[in-house]
């Protein structure tokens, strides 16, 4: 059974929350400011953290920095009254897999914490590549192990999130095809709607990650008017 932390000041909110997610089958722990988050998250390491951003003592992003650092492949989902886009993008940017903005949809927030679950589990299959798609892929410097979820470059390892890895995957099992970011987020993350910029943050952030030069990349290239094109090494 799969643990959930869920962070968030306000008792309300917390209670329905771990209620629906108690009645999706997982097993909730509660935390009401980002210290006792810290504290709670290495005393029973979750298997996803449901985060509040606005929270006493140190805020979700911090948190969230800080639980990216011990554990870069802990599913985080942010939830959170700020609905603005810079305030999203922040929260991808620091390493969020998902973003919610309240007030939500329960119902949504359960299938949104279980997508992210599914897509973390080391046997998921990643959606949108081709029925024989290997389990390792090699490309250039890049190693990616998909039954291990592990990805190495030049023989170090690389910590990525689950979103961040789910994208290279696509990325490795479609080369040389261009995609708009609509079919990514259809395909990777799951979604028939969204907010497309969710897909523009994590591309940035995996080209931090394997690129050479992340501002003139040469494998994740952008495909103007389109989306972006992996363009395996030659």
């Amino acid at each position: 059974m799969n643990t959930a932390l869920v962070v968030d000041d306000d008792e309300t909110v917390g209670d329905v929350v771990a209620a629906y997610l108690i009645r999706a089958g997982l097993t909730v722990v509660r935390s009401g400011d980002g210290i006792d988050a810290l504290t709670a998250a290495a005393r029973t390491p979750p298997d996803i953290v449901v985060l509040d951003l606005m929270l006493p003592g140190i805020d979700g992003l911090e948190v969230c920095r800080r639980l990216r650092r011990s554990r870069p492949e802990l599913p985080i989902v942010m939830l959170t009254a700020r609905g603005e886009e810079d305030d999203r993008i922040r929260g991808l940017e620091v390493g969020a897999d998902d973003y919610i903005t309240k007030p939500f949809s329960p119902r949504e927030l359960v299938l949104r914490v279980q997508s992210v679950l599914r897509r973390s589990g080391a046997a998921s299959a990643s959606q949108g590549e081709p029925q024989d798609s290997p389990d390792r892929v090699v490309d250039g410097d890049l190693e990616i192990d998909r039954r291990a979820r592990r990805v190495r470059r030049d023989g170090r390892e690389l910590a990525l999130t689950v979103r961040e890895f789910d994208l290279l995957s696509w990325f490795l099992g479609n080369p040389g095809r261009a995609v708009r970011r609509e079919e990514l987020m259809q395909d990777v993350w799951g979604w028939d709607f969204g907010d497309a910029s969710t897909v523009t943050v994590h591309v940035s952030r995996l080209r931090e990650k394997v690129e050479p030069d992340p501002t003139a990349p040469v494998r994740l290239v952008t495909v103007f008017g389109i989306g972006y094109r992996w363009d395996p090494a030659t």
